[in-house]
């Protein structure tokens, strides 16, 4: 905690720090875990230098970066939704808040109107993982009549990482949000066909896309039975149950727009069970409404997933012979 940070700051730290942990958001163990989320900060563009209120739009200013940066750090890698064209923020976050120890893919701009001059970025600390060396947009191929697709409003993304024991991908995306929900299906089929088809079925041997994680915002109003989440779902992704019941925006009305998924059957990372939502409603800027700071802090909350990287557990009980899904697979070896 720096010095210059006045008391007001400090005490929302504290409120924060409190919600980060009755969240469960687990602490980052070196060769034990990996915490991996998704965040659409709101209008993520530029912001204020000085450390008082401002009155003016944008509302965000340093204070923010110091809230953003407590969530932050506690992921191994972060997507961040809805940065804007002008970058500044973001990169003051890294230089300023996060330091040297961290890293950022970030893509280009989404062109066109509906792609709101978006980027998407990948936040993540370089002491944990380290890019594997995939980075691309999504692009629709032709039709097989060799008709062009409409493309994405705002391009998905999709990176890979790598740890010492582990290789993965994360393909993070913002469906535009359009007029009606039903506008939205489209995208959302376009999605999943395509990580269902282009990627999961011709992902062999050691491709980098076989532990596939699909994260961000997909503007989906409802879980269950909406046809929103079923066009998501629809070929075969899968919401840890965890988060099923999470909302992920700030207002009353429970929305939930952000998701984790991934294929069942083609993932290698041991998954923990353990997923969970932050809300920082009146832990921070408590001041103003939840409307006023959303555009401070933002109107969505941070989704986590847990992935256990130490398989030593996994290794002795398939050395004794036992089912190492098994709640007690070492119940039998003597004292």
């Amino acid at each position: 905690m720096q010095k210059t940070y006045n008391q007001k700051i400090v005490e929302d730290v504290v409120r924060l720090r409190r919600r980060i942990e009755n969240a469960k958001l687990p602490q980052k163990i070196s060769d034990y875990n990996l915490l991996i989320g998704t965040w659409n900060i709101r209008n993520f563009g530029n912001v204020f230098s000085e450390w008082t209120e401002n009155t003016g739009t944008p509302k965000r200013n340093l204070r923010a970066l110091v809230y953003i940066s407590e969530i932050v750090r506690r992921f191994d890698i972060l997507a961040v939704q809805e940065v804007k064209g002008d970058t500044r923020g973001i990169r003051m976050l890294l230089d300023r808040f996060l330091g040297s120890n961290w890293g950022m893919i970030i893509s280009d701009v989404s062109a066109g109107s509906g792609g709101n001059s978006e980027r998407l970025a990948l936040i993540y600390d370089k002491r944990r993982v380290q890019p594997s060396g995939l980075a691309g947009e999504i692009v629709l191929a032709p039709t097989s009549a060799g008709n062009p697709q409409d493309q994405f409003a705002r391009t998905p993304y999709i990176v890979g990482f790598k740890t010492e024991k582990e290789k993965f991908a994360l393909l993070t995306a913002h469906i535009k949000y359009g007029g009606k929900p039903g506008e939205r299906l489209p995208e959302l089929m376009a999605l999943s066909n395509f990580i269902a088809h282009e990627i999961k079925d011709r992902a062999k041997g050691d491709a980098e896309e076989v532990n596939l994680l699909v994260l961000g915002d997909f503007n989906i109003d409802q879980r269950g039975e909406n046809p929103l989440f079923q066009a998501f779902i629809s070929t075969g992704l899968v919401v840890p149950e965890q988060l099923l019941n999470q909302k992920t925006t700030y207002n009353t009305t429970a929305k939930y727009y952000d998701q984790i998924a991934w294929f069942l059957g083609n993932m290698d990372l041991n998954f923990n069970n353990n997923a969970g939502v932050i809300d920082f409603v009146d832990a921070v800027f408590k001041e103003y409404p939840p409307l006023e700071m959303s555009f401070r802090m933002s109107d969505h909350f941070p989704l986590w997933v847990e992935f256990i990287t130490d398989h030593s557990s996994e290794q002795m009980a398939r050395t004794l012979g036992v089912d190492p899904g098994n709640p007690d697979p070492f119940a039998n070896v003597p004292d």
